[in-house]
């Protein structure tokens, strides 16, 4: 064999081993996804969540089958939810806004007329704001003593205000006669001057019949409830009679003994508890309450 002959088996010899290397690779790399795909696991729980996620959150007007009460967070995004974590009694949960853009998608009956919905932060006043609507429940307190000064120096009525809660405390002295119902006749205007005052203030009127513990049994009254009712209804019929106060604003009720202001056992602590009250509670009185009861 000649230089030259050698030479040109040397080169077909190198030409050919390119492809034994590239087969080791393409072996090597086999081999590794194998074994990533071996020790691969799959979190199905995980996986599920996503994407039921996914269709929930970008899901615009369609139904879904209610099998739980909606609740919780979006994993894909806090600001997306199905629906209010409260009960309904609804079997279908259906979003009913026709803009994608909203970051907040509330269900309900897309067939449902349109109603005005107020978010409850809307109710939520500062405490400059409270303090403004108490102010104002104390000034229509002191226009009530001055509009019934002789009967509060008399000891027949007491005004007094906590928070939005007007509260006038009629005695039974000098409105009613023992045992009765009837308002003295000599009464009367006084319940006429509250009536007409009550006109001029804004809340819900409660007007509340006390008594003692002593038992009561007559024919027109067979307990202590039948003579706290029959006097309420007594102050109330008076009150509608004269002013255009409005039978949806105003009720009656009776409480017998069962709310005593001073013991039973002494005679001027009797006769403190046999009274009528008119309570006025103005809007916002339990939020007001509730601050004030802070502040202190």
């Amino acid at each position: 064999m000649d230089d030259d002959e050698f030479i040109e088996d040397e080169d077909e010899g190198n030409a050919d081993g390119w492809i034994v290397t590239y087969s080791d690779l393409m072996s090597l790399l086999l081999c590794f996804f194998v074994l990533i795909l071996s020790m691969a696991e799959v979190d199905i729980i995980r996986y599920k969540q996503l994407a039921d996620s996914m269709q929930e959150a970008f899901g615009v007007q369609r139904e879904m089958e209610l099998e739980s009460i909606p609740k919780g967070t979006s994993v894909v995004s806090t600001e997306f939810r199905p629906g209010i974590p409260d009960e309904t009694i609804v079997d279908v949960v259906q979003q009913i806004t026709t803009d994608q853009t909203r970051n907040s998608l509330r269900i309900g009956n897309p067939d449902a007329p349109i109603s005005e919905e107020k978010d409850i932060r809307d109710e939520v006043l500062t405490y400059d704001e409270v303090m403004a609507l108490i102010k104002e429940t104390e000034l229509d307190t002191e226009m009530l003593k001055r509009l019934l000064d002789t009967e509060i120096k008399e000891g027949q009525i007491d005004v007094e205000s906590t928070a939005r809660t007007i509260l006038i405390r009629i005695r039974e002295k000098g409105a009613f006669s023992s045992g009765s119902a009837l308002l003295n006749t000599s009464f009367v205007s006084v319940i006429d001057k509250i009536a007409s005052a009550l006109t001029q203030i804004e809340g819900r009127i409660a007007v509340e019949g006390h008594t003692d513990n002593v038992p009561i049994n007559t024919f027109a009254y067979p307990s202590n409830w039948d003579l706290s009712s029959a006097r309420s209804v007594a102050v109330v019929r008076r009150m509608l009679d004269v002013a255009p106060l409005g039978p949806t604003r105003i009720t009656a009720s009776g409480f017998a003994d069962t709310r005593p202001q001073a013991i039973n056992t002494t005679v001027d602590g009797r006769a403190r508890n046999r009274r009528v009250e008119i309570v006025v509670k103005q809007p916002l009185d339990e939020q007001s309450g509730a601050m004030l009861r802070e502040i202190r």
